[in-house]
């Protein structure tokens, strides 16, 4: 089956943000000028994706909104000639694609969140990102690269990237067999990782992940880890690691997204001069 539906949990507080995350969700937060949320559904639209699932929270109201009409603006843009302006508007959401919205009541963990969109998935073979994880490469991207895979060889994939040992505590860690995932562990103690190969925000998965993940047991604080859902499958399922090529920004983090800001100004013919110079006079 065709890779169709991309799940976007996007359900989170955005606490690292805070004060700019209390009434604007961390995902619209821009990358130059343009919001994460929409980055991500941009590279699901170059996988072949069509079909997008939100799975938010009450706040999270904006996210919505963006991917909706705005006729208002709309007419206005269109009454005073800019042009440039209305077809960056109605871009926002790539031809072709539709959205739906599911509500995670809680927060309970992302393997949760991706429990909720169940009943909008089925039980096809689907994608999920997170818009957090800003991965720059070559291409279509990393989501199309993976997407690939799975259309050519019938194999779910996990993005992941070598990490420092020290740092394994923060991510989902995977242990190999030439590139097929043989187990994996939700933030490991440096002592005990498996690997130093991290699990970063793009998946392919089976339908059947959302029967494990009825079973999971809640950990820490009550969540319901989407790494025990797919260790559970791992006997019966093929999952690969997909090492991407390109750069990941962790725009969940103000360093990250700092950073992506920089990256993605210096690409734009506009800002990269001007920016340039700005930071030679300031760093001298």
């Amino acid at each position: 089956m065709a890779i169709d539906v991309v799940v976007l949990p996007v359900a989170g507080l955005g606490s690292r943000f805070l004060p700019a995350t209390k009434a604007i969700p961390k995902e619209m937060l821009p990358i130059v000028d343009v919001p994460l949320i929409q980055l991500a559904v941009e590279e699901a639209h170059r996988a072949g994706i069509r079909h997008v699932v939100l799975v938010t929270s009450s706040s999270k109201r904006a996210i919505e909104d963006h991917f909706d009409r705005a006729s208002e603006l709309e007419l206005t843009l269109e009454a005073r000639g800019k042009h440039d302006a209305l077809a960056l508007v109605r871009a926002a959401l790539p031809p072709g694609m539709s959205v739906s919205v599911v509500r995670q009541s809680q927060p309970l963990g992302l393997g949760h969140a991706v429990l909720c969109a169940a009943p909008v998935v089925g039980d096809q073979p689907f994608a999920v990102m997170l818009p957090d994880d800003l991965i720059d490469g070559p291409g279509a991207g990393c989501l199309a690269d993976m997407v690939a895979l799975y259309e050519q060889a019938g194999a779910c994939s996990l993005a992941v990237e070598e990490v420092p040992r020290d740092k394994t505590d923060k991510y989902g860690v995977v242990s190999l067999d030439g590139e097929r995932i043989t187990g994996m562990v939700e933030k490991p103690k440096p002592e005990v990782a498996p690997s130093t190969l991290a699990v970063v925000g793009r998946y392919v998965l089976p339908g059947a992940i959302f029967k494990a993940l009825e079973q999971v047991k809640p950990g820490a604080g009550g969540e319901i880890q989407l790494t025990d859902g797919i260790a559970a499958l791992l006997a019966d399922v093929e999952f690969r690691a997909h090492r991407f090529a390109g750069t990941r920004y962790d725009c969940g983090g103000k360093l990250g997204h700092l950073q992506a800001n920089l990256a993605y100004a210096f690409k734009d013919p506009e800002l990269a001069s001007a920016l340039r110079s700005w930071m030679q006079s300031h760093l001298l």
